[in-house]
């Protein structure tokens, strides 16, 4: 309970959800006074877990876009569905992320170590080829053939997401 209270005087907003064994309401109240966003008591139902989870992270959205777009593309936050020409596109994780950074950072170039920080959240200049390899699979995936180009090499800095029309 300290660090929870510790993180949120230092700012952290976060969801956090308690998963505890201990079930008084004396516990549950101090877990939600402390800062805690919800509290499971243990033993419970993976499904109810997930729901409680699917919940905080509706709320951690709130004033957030939930749907993305460049073009004819556009992500689903909440779903986690892509769609380019209403055509769904399956995405790894990763891809999902990157993608979703590209049409956070739309029209801006974005460094590959931008990337490494923000998106594999890795030290400067660790992951470049990984970066290269990552921004080549998703290209391959949003960009088909007929389709407009979205994501641009700038030689020498990194990448920018452009919705050109």
């Amino acid at each position: 309970m300290q660090v929870l209270r510790d993180l949120r005087a230092g700012g952290f907003t976060k969801p956090v959800l308690i998963l505890t064994a201990r079930d008084s309401v004396d516990d549950r109240v101090a877990g939600l006074d402390g800062g805690a966003d919800d509290y499971l008591v243990k033993p419970f139902a993976f499904a109810e877990l997930l729901a409680r989870l699917r919940a905080l992270l509706r709320r951690d959205m709130t004033g957030r876009e939930l749907t993305l777009r460049a073009g004819d593309l556009e992500m689903d936050l909440v779903a986690r569905r892509v769609v380019r020409d209403g055509e769904e596109i399956d995405l790894s994780q990763r891809e999902f992320e990157l993608l979703e950074y590209f049409l956070r950072h739309a029209d801006a170039v974005v460094t590959r170590d931008m990337l490494g920080r923000d998106v594999w959240h890795e030290p400067y200049g660790v992951l470049t080829n990984v970066i290269d390899v990552y921004v080549r699979l998703l290209r391959k995936k949003i960009e088909r053939p007929g389709s407009r180009q979205l994501i641009h090499t700038v030689r020498g800095v990194g990448y920018v997401l452009r919705d050109a029309k």
